[in-house]
C-alpha cells in the first residue's frame, strides 16, 4: 500500500484528535483525546512542526501520527507515535523519519547519540514485535488511575493544626509551586529540569485554571507541598501532579492535597478524577492513590532506544 506523509499543522488538530480517540477505542474502551490537549502539543514551542511532526495518509485519510519534542537539550528526545492497526507500515514511515530526525536533533544539541523514549499503552496498535525488531525495548511502565467521586461523599477535608491549604492565586504562587515541582520531581523517572517559562508552556498555564492548583504549608515549614488538576477533559477531572517535600512526608499532606482535589472535582459536578503514576516510584505514591480509593484504568509503558 502506499502512503502518503507529510508534516503536521494546528489545521489538522481536528483529524489528529479523532484518529487518535479511534486508538483509544481500540487501546482502552473509550475515546479520551479532547482537541485542546491536540493543539496545545502542536503548538508547543519547542516543536518545529515542519521537522518535528508527521502525518501518514491512506487516501484522505489520516492512519498514523508522530511528535517529536526536545525538553532536555542534550540527548534525550521524547516522542508521540499513534497507528491504526491495519497501517503497520505506515507506522514504520512514521517511526525511520522519527528515529532520523532525533538523532539529527540530540546531534544538533551536541550529544553523541540519542536517548529516545515513547509513551505506549501495554496493549498498543502498534505491533511491538516491529519496534523491537529496531532495537526498542520497554523500560518502564506508569499505570492511570481512576475514582468515582460524590459530593454526597466527598466532602472537603479539615487540615490538621498547624497546616494550611490555599488556591495557587498569585505570581509569586505560581513560582512556588513550580520550585516545588523541581524539587519533589527531581529524582523521578524521566525528570528533565524546566525553567519557570518553560514550565509553563509545558503545563499549559494560559489554558490553566490556577483554581485547581493548591499550596500546603505547615507553620514551622511553610509551603512543603502542592497539587495541580484540571477540568478541561471531557472523560474525568484530572489531577496532574501532586508533590509533598521530602522533610514533610508521613504527615499525611499528600492524602490531604488529594481529599481536597476529590471534593473540588465532586462539587463542580465531575463524576471521576485520575492520575497517572510510575509504578516504579519509591516516594510511595502508588500506596498512597491506593489507599484514598483509586484503580488502574490502563497502563503504559515507556520505550526506548538509543541511537548513534
Amino acid at each position: 500500500m502506499s502512503y502518503v506523509l507529510r508534516p503536521a499543522g494546528l489545521a489538522d488538530a481536528p483529524a489528529i484528535t479523532e484518529l487518535l480517540n479511534e486508538v483509544d477505542l481500540i487501546e482502552i474502551g473509550r475515546p479520551e483525546t479532547d482537541l485542546h490537549t491536540v493543539e496545545a502539543d502542536l503548538k508547543h514551542p519547542e516543536a518545529d512542526l515542519e521537522r518535528d511532526s508527521w502525518l501518514a495518509f491512506d487516501g484522505d485519510r489520516p492512519v498514523a501520527y508522530g511528535l517529536l519534542w526536545d525538553e532536555s537539550g542534550g540527548e534525550r528526545i521524547d516522542v508521540d507515535h499513534y497507528v491504526l492497526p491495519g497501517h503497520q507500515e505506515a507506522g514504520q514511515h512514521v517511526l525511520t523519519a522519527m528515529e532520523s530526525r532525533a538523532l539529527a536533533k540530540a546531534r544538533e544539541n551536541g550529544a553523541e547519540r540519542a536517548v529516545v523514549h515513547l509513551h505506549l499503552n501495554t496493549g498498543p496498535t502498534l505491533d511491538t514485535a516491529l519496534i523491537r525488531a529496531r532495537g526498542w525495548s520497554a523500560v518502564r511502565r506508569y499505570h492511570v488511575l481512576h475514582r468515582p467521586v460524590d459530593a454526597a461523599r466527598d466532602r472537603p477535608p479539615q487540615p490538621p493544626a498547624g497546616v494550611r491549604l490555599r488556591s495557587c492565586a498569585t505570581e509569586p504562587d505560581r513560582l512556588r509551586v513550580h520550585a516545588l515541582y523541581q524539587e519533589t520531581f527531581a529524582r523521578h523517572f524521566d525528570f528533565q529540569p524546566r525553567a519557570y517559562e518553560q514550565w509553563l508552556h509545558d503545563i499549559d498555564a494560559e489554558a490553566l485554571d490556577w483554581s485547581l492548583v493548591w499550596l500546603a504549608s505547615t507553620e514551622e515549614l511553610g509551603d512543603v507541598g502542592f497539587l495541580m488538576a484540571r477540568n478541561n477533559r471531557e472523560a474525568m477531572g484530572w489531577i496532574r501532579s501532586v508533590g509533598v517535600l521530602s522533610e514533610a512526608r508521613a504527615r499525611g499532606l499528600g492524602g490531604l492535597l488529594l481529599r481536597h482535589a476529590f471534593a473540588e472535582f465532586a462539587a463542580r459536578g465531575r463524576d471521576t478524577v485520575g492520575l497517572g503514576v510510575d509504578t516504579g516510584n519509591t516516594t510511595g505514591a502508588p500506596g498512597l492513590y491506593a489507599r484514598h480509593g483509586m484503580t488502574v484504568h490502563y497502563a503504559v509503558d515507556t520505550w526506548e532506544t538509543v541511537l548513534r
